[in-house]
């Protein structure tokens, strides 16, 4: 070392230059590598929104492949210095294993929240049955989906929830069948009942001709005779039409002398002599 102080030249071209080739080596590598890494993201973007993946994900896996592509380019420039990267290498695969066991809930999530949006069975706008819960979709995130309730309550469901279960969509067909059972007395007239429905039902333009509305006697009860309407409506127009049906059934049914059986317990009292 005093030897190399005594004669910088001898410094500068055993220590300084080697280093400074070394640092040059590992900038330009890192900037190409970013250059590089830029523009196969910017590839693979373009290549997914082809496919017609939907943004969120487009975006979420972009910038997964970004820092993949950083910590690899990093690992390069440090080669380029010198630095054995072998030890680095197995602390990050230790650190990895160790994040994704204590983020295991969350990878599933996210695995679930990807099929979601690929496979897409239901879209923003849809109101949904799934993950314990019903509601209307407002967001599908990576983690999770944010669905509204009919009287405005904001409910989140983690996605593992909804795709490992039965997902029904209810706003997936554009007609729904309304399914109603309407009891009438044993005393009544069936025809007289079927002709009443038949003309409610045809003088509610919001009902659809086809498919054909169907009314059939469904069962004997009890204490009625138990008749099955079904009548088709746009999937918009279910609730109201379902509630103005019922109204007018129950009102037709009063003008008409057909009764709604409703149940009814008699009470039967015998008055016992006491023992002398």
């Amino acid at each position: 070392m005093d030897s190399l102080l005594k004669d910088p030249a001898a410094l500068i071209d055993s220590h300084v230059i080697p280093w400074g080739v070394n640092i040059l080596g590992a900038a330009l590598v890192f900037l190409i590598g970013l250059w590089v890494a830029k523009l196969i993201v910017k590839g693979a973007k373009r290549l997914m929104d082809k496919a017609n993946l939907e943004q969120v994900l487009i975006g979420f896996l972009g910038n997964m492949l970004y820092t993949v592509l950083l910590v690899v380019v990093i690992i390069a420039a440090l080669e380029q210095l010198g630095v054995r990267t072998t030890s680095l290498l197995a602390v990050f695969a230790t650190a990895g294993l160790a994040v994704g066991l204590a983020l295991k809930d969350q990878l599933s999530n996210f695995a679930a929240g990807v099929m979601l949006i690929i496979f897409k069975p239901f879209t923003i706008g849809n109101f949904i049955e799934a993950g314990g819960t019903a509601g209307v979709v407002d967001t599908i995130r990576i983690f999770n989906t944010v669905l509204h309730t009919p009287d405005n309550r904001e409910i989140t469901v983690p996605n593992a929830q909804i795709f490992g279960g039965t997902i029904t969509n209810v706003s997936a067909r554009e007609t729904r069948r309304i399914d109603l059972v309407i009891g009438i007395g044993y005393d009544d007239d069936i025809g007289k009942a079927r002709d009443t429905l038949n003309s409610l039902i045809g003088a509610d333009d919001r009902i659809l001709e086809d498919p054909a509305p169907a009314i059939a006697v469904a069962e004997l009860g009890e204490s009625s005779i138990d008749l099955a309407v079904r009548p088709w409506v746009k999937a918009a127009d279910f609730w109201n039409v379902r509630s103005d049906l019922l109204e007018g059934i129950k009102r037709e049914f009063d003008s008409n002398g057909i009764s709604i059986p409703f149940p009814q317990r008699d009470l039967h009292v015998y008055e016992q002599a006491a023992n002398a």
